[in-house]
């Protein structure tokens, strides 16, 4: 997957103005919305136009920052080809997003279709932003795809995006220190502190992993999969940020916070050269992370290969195993699209096609979204030779089945994260006081969502 790292910068001020503005935009009071379907009578014949629509001549635009999805859109144009869809780079995630608002704001120059990351979607559908794809039909497709990806598009119970690809977590380990220290790969975070312990005193300079300050999305994954909920939106307008007492984030704080003070993991800015030189070298032993990964270790780090193997994420409590999702996008539809019927059966035939699922895991690179290939066995039993002949889509299946429910994303969340890196950010690269940290997030939070007039509460 390639849409992950583009979560650890911080959001730039024309996002954020953007974002005020569109919710400004919204009124007071105004949630995350179901959309405005006329009822179940408008289903019907909005669904049999969408399959018209493929054979009628059309041209769409599409944004998407995906490299080699051009491949999958040309399978889509040879099939029907009366339509012509224009694949535009512009920008990656929060620089498409705010291209994206400005567009819609200014009436004109919007996509007809977008790709839009699960944690930014909210925010684009309280705004009516996005089209409902409820509307047309796309509820019949949530058999299609694993529960954790069409949880993330479902809103209020209205359908705002197509599921493209997802990011279950993995621990991917260095096999090669692994083996050497004689350490089996931990199946609980107190196994993971011991191994921790003997890497470090194998070699000072060594940590069991990184950790980055700026990423806001990779602190949520690990909450989530902690379990904790510490944000939900209820009803138009009703959002309750919990950081300061919800129970998984309090597990987190106490197994990072130990794991930081012991420098047993390190504050270290991802995407780096300096982080994937530690990465080469095997100061960092393992890369806790979305199952999107191996391509950007392949790619990255090409004379590591050999070394790497996947195990699950390590567990609280082993009898009870969760996961959590680190990563993924949606693509959406915009309202501003002269031919809605068609950019939703690109969307969908995208996203849910066998052909089209194929091509986007072997082409771009994308981990599926869809049970078409995370339950077929020529998928989960390919032996990957970098990583040693492992079969490591059954790992990472299995982890995707194993998302925990539940997790919901703020309606402003792209506002939250670019916040984190001057809040708990700080924390963890200087050593502070976490739960400190987080109530300093919370405060910001809930201050910037009572202003745009959101009902806020924490609880």
């Amino acid at each position: 997957m390639k849409t992950l790292p583009s979560r650890r910068g911080a959001m730039t001020a024309g996002v954020a103005a953007a974002l005020s503005l569109a919710l400004a935009a919204c009124g007071g009071g105004s949630g995350v919305s179901g959309g405005d379907a006329t009822g179940p009578a408008a289903v019907p014949s909005k669904s049999a136009a969408v399959q018209d629509a493929l054979s009628k001549p059309a041209e769409l635009t599409f944004w998407t920052w995906v490299t080699g999805i051009e491949k999958t859109v040309a399978r889509f144009e040879a099939k029907y080809p009366n339509i012509k869809v224009n694949v535009v780079n512009a920008g990656q995630s929060a620089d498409q997003y705010t291209k994206l608002q400005t567009a819609i704001k200014a009436g004109s120059g919007a996509p007809d279709v977008a790709q839009i990351e699960y944690f930014a979607l909210p925010q684009f559908a309280l705004s009516k932003q996005v089209v409902n794809l409820s509307e047309y039909g796309a509820d019949a497709l949530k058999d299609k795809f694993a529960a954790s990806a069409w949880n993330q598009v479902v809103i209020n119970g209205g359908v705002y995006g197509i599921p493209q690809d997802t990011g279950p977590m993995a621990m991917f380990y260095r096999k090669d220190i692994f083996d050497r220290l004689k350490l089996e790969p931990p199946k609980t975070w107190a196994e993971f502190a011991e191994a921790a312990k003997k890497i470090k005193a194998d070699n000072p300079d060594n940590f069991i992993t990184s950790i980055d300050p700026g990423d806001a999305g990779g602190v949520d994954s690990l909450i989530w999969q902690a379990g904790g909920q510490p944000f939900k939106t209820s009803g138009e307008s009703n959002v309750s940020v919990t950081l300061d007492s919800d129970p998984g984030v309090k597990q987190w704080v106490t197994n990072f916070g130990t794991l930081l003070k012991d420098k047993l993991v390190e504050p270290q800015p991802g995407w780096t050269d300096e982080w994937w030189k530690g990465m080469g070298s095997g100061k960092y032993a393992t890369w806790l992370t979305g199952a999107w990964a191996p391509g950007a270790i392949m790619n990255s780090i090409p004379k590591t290969k050999g070394k790497w193997a996947v195990a699950p994420m390590p567990q609280y409590d082993a009898a009870t195993p969760m996961n959590a999702e680190n990563g993924g996008s949606s693509v959406a539809v915009i309202p501003q699209s002269k031919n809605i019927p068609a950019a939703v059966a690109f969307a969908e035939w995208l996203n849910s096609d066998p052909e089209a699922v194929k091509s986007l895991n072997e082409e771009a690179g994308l981990f599926p979204a869809t049970k078409v290939l995370l339950d077929d066995p020529a998928f989960r039993d390919v032996p990957w030779e970098f990583f040693g002949g492992q079969k490591i889509n059954q790992v990472l299946g299995d982890a995707s089945a194993a998302v925990r429910p539940g997790w919901q994303y703020l309606p402003f969340q792209v506002y939250a994260n670019s916040i984190f890196k001057d809040t708990v950010g700080q924390a963890i690269d200087g050593g502070g006081d976490l739960t400190a940290a987080l109530k300093s997030w919370q405060d910001r939070i809930t201050a910037f969502g009572a202003e745009q007039g959101f009902t806020l509460s924490n609880s």
